[in-house]
């Protein structure tokens, strides 16, 4: 008895070391698993991985280095590498795969919902692609190819297979004992079951909580509630705004004939939401995500043509700034006070340029209220724009620059910011009706038009007044 408690302990001991208070791995813990493969200890790496959830271990797999990742899968039973597969990120899981016997990866994929099942396929290069196909059992490779012919990022792709169904006739009592008969058919996780007519259409939903707190003799008829239908085609964005908005747990995905194909559970929904924000968040850096085990050469290649155009419309504002070189020459101070006001502008426009996307992407800014939203944007620029000019023009002039320039400064810095803003509003919105995604390249275009007005709403004031 004594020797079960130390055991307890040591397991509880162990996992304080792996996970910190937030739930992300220890750095300690990760050198312990690298020397437990080094020195080919067994038993220790069998202690190690047991302290982790298999979404740890997943995690776990991105810090070790892909030799560590081949000699880490033979200690794997085949549940938890299945569980593991499903959380990887796609370009360490494209490594591991290469090195998953094709036999133990058909076991595994079986062990997967049909969506999980479909992405690991997918990443499979074709000829080991069709021997995993090939050793999976009839039922479940089927499942796979269909879940396949859709297009990727939609909800044919996103959704599982697996459903309960009952038809409309049946009472409480009988869809709970046909449920119990048939459990080894049930799919992990369910929330609702569907109701539906002759052909297979989902005419209604029951959810899982009402179904047990109503008597047996109950009509699922009844008790069901409306469904929101997915087409199998709509984009996966999509299918998260419709989840977001009427606060869904699961919905029936349909074939354009209304007949039920699939559901789409709220797990699926979080990876989606968390993918389309880290897409939003790099788009608007002008990048995208190579990976942790990218090289450098893919890094510089999904980068470099950003800059490029970047570059470009940095050239276009820089000669505003030969255009009136001989005012600079005349009075120099204008050199160290022109790029302060780009700057500040370019700031100003990021500000708006962040609210705005994330608007769109959100669908509270559309056509209905796209001009109240610019005019909004126009008005704090224009009031942030005053403040900055106050307090600017007032430092100049404390400084001994005297008040011309110092109101030269203070008008262009409202022109600019007030500029900016708008650019920042209009630009993903006109970027949106052209068909483009907003968050992509609108952080180009913004800069370059706080960089041009800065420069050209300075340098020109300082011709017009001072020179």
């Amino acid at each position: 008895m004594a020797r079960e408690d130390d055991l307890d302990v040591a397991d509880q001991d162990l996992e304080d070391i792996a996970l910190g208070e937030d739930y992300a791995l220890n750095p300690e813990f990760v050198p312990m698993v690298a020397d437990a493969l080094e020195r080919g200890d067994a038993e220790r790496l069998r202690e190690l991985l047991g302290a982790l959830h298999p979404a740890d271990i997943a995690d776990l797999m991105g810090f070790l280095s892909p030799d560590d990742r081949e000699e880490l899968l033979p200690h794997l039973d085949q549940e938890v590498l299945a569980e593991v597969l499903s959380e990887l990120d796609t370009e360490i899981r494209e490594d591991i795969l290469e090195h998953v016997p094709s036999a133990m990866l058909a076991k595994a994929l079986g062990e997967m919902d049909s969506d999980d099942a479909a992405d690991v396929v997918d990443d499979l290069e074709e000829d080991k692609k069709a021997q995993v196909l090939a050793a999976m059992p009839e039922m479940e490779r089927a499942a796979i190819e269909t879940s396949l012919a859709y297009e990727d990022e939609t909800a044919g792709r996103l959704m599982q297979r697996e459903v309960v169904a009952a038809p409309q006739f049946w009472t409480v009592g009988q869809a709970i004992d046909h449920f119990r008969k048939e459990a080894d058919e049930l799919p992990e996780l369910f929330f609702d079951v569907y109701i539906v007519d002759p052909s297979y259409k989902p005419v209604g939903a029951a959810p899982v909580s009402l179904l047990l707190r109503s008597s047996r003799n109950t009509p699922l008829a009844q008790i069901m509630e409306p469904v929101t239908e997915i087409p199998v085609d709509m984009d996966q964005e999509e299918v998260a705004y419709i989840f977001d908005k009427y606060h869904l747990i699961s919905a029936p995905v349909v074939e354009p004939g209304g007949r039920l194909v699939g559901q789409i559970t709220v797990d699926d929904i979080v990876g989606v939401i968390q993918e389309e924000g880290e897409e939003d968040i790099l788009a608007l850096a002008g990048v995208s995500d190579a990976g942790r085990d990218a090289s450098v050469l893919e890094i510089v290649r999904s980068r470099i043509p950003w800059l490029l155009i970047n570059t470009v419309t940095a050239a276009v504002a820089a000669n505003v700034i030969g255009f009136f070189q001989g005012e600079i020459e005349k009075l120099v101070i204008l050199a160290v006070l022109f790029p302060i006001v780009a700057s500040l502008g370019g700031n100003a426009g990021t500000q708006t340029l962040a609210v705005a996307v994330r608007a769109l992407a959100s669908r509270e800014l559309s056509a209905v209220n796209a001009m109240r939203t610019v005019t909004r944007e126009m008005t704090v620029g224009l009031v942030n724009g005053a403040l900055l000019a106050l307090v600017t023009g007032l430092l100049l002039y404390a400084l001994g620059q005297g008040l011309g320039l110092a109101l030269v400064f203070g008008a262009a810095m409202i022109i600019n910011v007030c500029v900016a803003s708008l650019a920042g509003a209009l630009i993903p919105i006109l970027l949106e009706r052209m068909g483009r995604d907003p968050a992509v390249s609108s952080s180009i275009f913004v800069t370059f038009v706080t960089d041009f007005t800065g420069f050209f709403a300075f340098l020109g004031l300082s011709a017009l007044i001072l020179l």
